[in-house]
């Protein structure tokens, strides 16, 4: 597991909105106030309907003034974290964790190449304002689907200038992460955050280099698949159960809701300790996480209950089965 995490008080100071979906917080916390290192995040307690959840969300820049900013985006297929969140008005009171590391920035690297697609930019915004106090040697690759996407987007061209390339869908530009990668000097570092297919592609580009792999350095969420979220069902023949998996819920989420426990620690799709044995499935199994590889993915053999899913259709699981 990852430690025990300390909550504090909060009240929210003020948002801003950075695109049309994107809206940056501002929390003062009570007690000391802890520095975020790049690549922070902090947890939040949220309410889903009458249930209490966990979201954790990427500190957005420096804090330097005392606060921690987080950068939320309100999604259509929502569990229910982004609408709560973008319910709250200046004033409201909550709950955060203090800062917390698992996408850490390494120095001293003879180069950077940073990727970053949509809402992915959020730790990877305070790594590149980072880097460039430091005059380390570096680039950004920021990826959204149209100009208007682009959180951030001013403030990083006038940190950055030519060292970042935006990459618009929308205006048929394309991204060559081959190429990227080899302008990189030997000893380069890559680090990147945004949606699985890109994650995947960089995986892919990076293994294909032959570069060391603990020199690509990711982080994800578990919005993101190949497919758009439907509800499916989930049958477990040990206990005799069948359930429905609303669209924006996870199966991990729904398992726990219905007394069915399941171990998990990240439900980020990052540590693999909720997978389960896949006995059955009728349509397509959507995997989300970042622990399997593509082969094991490719054998349906298992998956990430925290974030994987079904591409509508059903699935059957054992909850029993561990290790």
């Amino acid at each position: 597991m990852r430690g025990e995490v300390e909550w504090r008080s909060a009240r929210l100071r003020e948002t801003r909105d950075l695109t049309a979906d994107i809206r940056l917080f501002a929390l003062e916390a009570a007690g000391p106030f802890v520095p975020p290192a790049p690549g922070s995040h902090v947890q939040v307690a949220v309410t889903i309907g009458e249930r209490a959840d966990v979201r954790s969300y990427s500190i957005v820049g420096p804090c330097s003034d005392g606060l921690y900013r987080i950068a939320v985006k309100l999604l259509p297929d929502s569990r229910g974290g982004s609408a709560y969140m973008w319910g709250l008005k200046p004033g409201a009171n909550l709950s955060v964790s203090t800062p917390r590391n698992h996408f850490e920035l390494t120095r001293g690297r003879p180069h950077y190449l940073l990727l970053a697609g949509g809402i992915g930019i959020t730790p990877i915004y305070t790594m590149a304002l980072a880097l460039a106090e430091a005059g380390a040697d570096m680039r950004l690759l920021y990826g959204c689907r149209s100009a208007a996407d682009l959180a951030f987007g001013d403030e990083l061209r006038a940190r950055l200038g030519d060292r970042l390339r935006t990459v618009v869908d929308g205006s048929g530009e394309k991204l060559d992460l081959p190429a990227e990668i080899a302008r990189m000097p030997a000893g380069g570092e890559l680090l990147v955050c945004g949606p699985i297919g890109l994650l995947e592609a960089a995986k892919r580009a990076w293994a294909a280099s032959g570069r060391p792999v603990g020199e690509l350095r990711f982080e994800t969420f578990g919005s993101s698949g190949r497919y758009a979220s439907e509800p499916f069902t989930v049958s477990i023949p040990r206990l005799g159960r069948t359930i429905e998996v609303p669209r924006n819920r996870t199966m991990l989420d729904t398992l726990e809701a219905a007394g069915i426990e399941v171990v998990s620690d990240c439900r980020r799709g990052e540590c693999g300790l909720c997978a389960l044995r896949i006995l059955d499935t009728a349509g397509i199994v959507d995997h989300r996480d970042v622990f399997f590889s593509e082969a094991q993915k490719a054998s349906n053999a298992k998956l990430c209950a925290c974030v994987s899913r079904m591409a509508g259709g059903s699935i059957t699981v054992d909850v029993a089965a561990r290790g």
